[in-house]
């Protein structure tokens, strides 16, 4: 598993400013979460806080955040320092949390897609369940493990693009090629299909295992362009994903 997020820290914090993760990923995301008041929260692979924010103010009284990289967490403290929310950073590998007090719901954007192979995807999938109270929530985001990504369309006018240069089989690599004013830079995922992730979660005790397609907020809803969104509705490259413990 490679995530070395440490030299594109400050470009993926600005790629969340692209619409469609406002209108689309925030939207359906935050959506699945619900209410949080009086719960207590990990947001795991959580970059530099943007989530984790959110679910701290979505009313959750404790929230922790957690990213292997080290650029990502300083970047997070950052922000938590200039904002105050009473929320904890920490470094640590989503393959490997132990030791915290289990909790009622567990986050993830863009986890599992890091996985290369079933035997690190079921070591998160085991993570996760860990810091779960029995009835505790696993909701993702996740590279669509459904999406045959070398015969997807463009995705260019939404500030990105992916590509697949080897044969698609399990494992293959996704580039994700995402275009800011400075320039792209890029991102590499995973490709383990749906069985795969439902299997590996199942054998880390979730027995509710539910997928979701994305969903369009009100504002995203009326763009300049008629049919603006219908690419990225139609052949969604992410999937969202609710289990239960």
């Amino acid at each position: 598993m490679t995530t070395d997020y440490d030299p594109i820290a400050e470009q993926y914090q600005r790629s969340k400013q692209q619409p469609w993760r406002h209108c689309i990923e925030c939207h359906t995301l935050m959506e699945l979460i619900g209410d949080l008041s009086g719960m207590s929260a990990m947001d795991v692979a959580c970059g530099e806080g943007f989530y984790t924010r959110l679910i701290r103010q979505r009313g959750a009284a404790r929230v922790v955040g957690v990213d292997l990289s080290q650029g990502m967490i300083e970047l997070a403290r950052q922000q938590e320092a200039r904002h105050q929310l009473g929320v904890d950073y920490l470094v640590g590998d989503a393959r490997e949390l132990s030791g915290a007090e289990p909790c009622d719901l567990v986050s993830a954007a863009y986890l599992l897609n890091y996985a290369g192979n079933r035997q690190e995807l079921q070591a998160m999938c085991d993570g996760i369940a860990n810091c779960l109270k029995p009835g505790g929530r696993f909701i993702t985001v996740n590279c669509n493990p459904a999406r045959h990504f070398p015969t997807a369309p463009s995705y260019r006018k939404y500030g990105f693009e992916t590509t697949v240069t080897e044969e698609w089989r399990e494992g293959t690599p996704i580039r994700w090629t995402f275009h800011l004013e400075d320039g792209p830079f890029d991102i590499e995922n995973y490709h383990l299909d749906t069985a795969i992730h439902e299997a590996a979660l199942s054998n880390a005790g979730f027995h509710t295992i539910r997928w979701h397609a994305p969903r369009l907020s009100p504002e995203g809803s009326s763009p300049t362009e008629v049919g603006f969104w219908s690419t990225f509705m139609d052949h969604s490259p992410v999937a969202f994903l609710e289990c239960v413990k």
